[in-house]
């Protein structure tokens, strides 16, 4: 278990790292909305990923940190972007889902409870990648649109 656990908190560094990247590419296109919304959404993946550093530790056990590989750097759009997100978040999705089969199967109470947040965690973070999505698809080539879901973005964390 304590393999596996190390295994997500390194997904969760990654996902970091990855949205990070986003940032930056959101920053290359003028986008300062966009990429502030991904730099929250950065610094919450380090939340998820320190929640099982830590778990580990009160676990009397020890947290190892990987080699993270380098993520993508440039999307072909703002839309692409979001679609490489929203299935990133179905990827990290199906990483937890794994992960408390195995803590079900050991009869792993406790991390079965850490995991319940995360499950609920990664509804939320689905549907709200998947609304830009929609929302991107809305707008199409419209400018307008985009600076106007730009603005709105730029509201996250206030």
């Amino acid at each position: 278990m304590e393999k596996a656990v190390n295994r997500q908190m390194n997904e969760e560094l990654f996902s970091e790292y990855l949205y990070l990247s986003m940032s930056a590419y959101f920053e290359s296109q003028n986008l300062k909305g966009f990429a502030h919304w991904m730099r929250k959404q950065a610094d919450e993946e380090r939340e998820h990923a320190m929640k099982f550093y830590n778990y580990l530790f009160d676990r009397d056990g020890a947290a190892v940190l990987d080699a993270l590989k380098k993520p993508q750097a440039k999307w072909s759009s703002p839309l692409a972007a979001f679609e490489a997100a929203y299935k990133h978040e179905q990827y990290i999705t199906d990483c937890i889902n794994k992960l408390h089969d195995l803590a079900m199967a050991d009869n792993d109470k406790a991390t079965m409870a850490l995991l319940k947040w995360f499950i609920d965690e990664q509804v939320e973070e689905e549907a709200t990648a998947k609304e830009i999505v929609d929302k991107l698809k809305m707008i199409g080539k419209s400018t307008n649109g985009l600076m106007m879901l730009d603005q709105a973005l730029a509201k996250r964390g206030e």
